[in-house]
């Protein structure tokens, strides 16, 4: 009796916050829509961080974040990979560029709200267009800007670290950009274990995702800076790999 009182209760909740989270995400393209083109790019980058912080409450997640964001640019976060909350998470705690698979900008509302956010489309099976890309970055390095990227691909199932691919450092090591490396976790609140209730990998949906999420009690989401660090001589292949042992070790303090 009471395990069917717990699951009524915990699917209400889920309910409640996903009926807040549509309201939110709604709301998101509204402002895109008609409140952005009259915003500094300034002013649109603090909304954004700002929409990224309620949409974590709405859900139900807490923000948890340990060391030191970036102040300023330029700058290259390198960041493990776990779930669709991770861009979120990484706004609310500092606002940056993300540099994204090109797929995402067709994507409905998602890929207006990405846009907006300033993200950086690329197109992952064109060499030709990782070219480009470097060459994009470069330039927003000079514009003094704070990019993102998740250098394993793809989303992991948060046990254990992907090979981390190098391309995207050629612009940090071509302009000496430091990189930032920043581990992501989850952490369930009531016994302070790792939860893997976010993860979005292999087989799983992105529904069964969030509807995980949507019914965790306290879930909180860590995100944890390391020191930025410049090349000193790396190469991208050499730099990328000691940049995944700082981010494992990151992600598991």
């Amino acid at each position: 009796m009471a395990n069917g009182l717990h699951k009524i209760k915990t699917g209400s909740r889920a309910v409640w916050r996903g009926l807040r989270l549509l309201a939110h995400v709604a709301k998101g393209a509204w402002i895109v829509a008609f409140r952005f083109p009259q915003l500094h790019y300034l002013q649109q980058h603090e909304h954004v961080q700002a929409w990224a912080a309620t949409l974590l409450l709405r859900a139900g997640v807490q923000l948890q974040v340990k060391g030191q964001p970036p102040a300023k640019g330029p700058v290259l976060m390198v960041s493990n990979h776990i779930s669709w909350l991770d861009i979120p998470l990484l706004h609310a705690a500092r606002h940056c560029r993300f540099i994204s698979k090109s797929d995402v900008k067709g994507w409905p509302i998602i890929g207006t709200l990405a846009t907006a956010a300033g993200t950086l489309y690329i197109q992952r099976s064109s060499r030709r267009d990782a070219v480009r890309m470097v060459g994009a970055m470069e330039e927003a390095f000079k514009r003094g800007e704070i990019l993102a990227v998740f250098p394993e691909g793809t989303t992991g199932d948060g046990r254990s670290l992907l090979s981390f691919h190098s391309n995207l450092l050629e612009a940090a090591v071509q302009c000496d950009a430091p990189v930032q490396p920043v581990g992501l976790s989850f952490v369930d609140g009531r016994t302070g274990e790792v939860s893997y209730a976010a993860t979005y990998v292999g087989d799983e949906t992105l529904l069964g995702s969030i509807w995980r999420v949507l019914c965790s009690e306290q879930l909180i989401a860590v995100v944890h800076y390391g020191e930025a660090q410049s090349a000193q001589g790396r190469d991208r292949r050499a730099w990328a790999k000691d940049l995944h042992t700082e981010v494992d070790r990151l992600r598991q303090s």
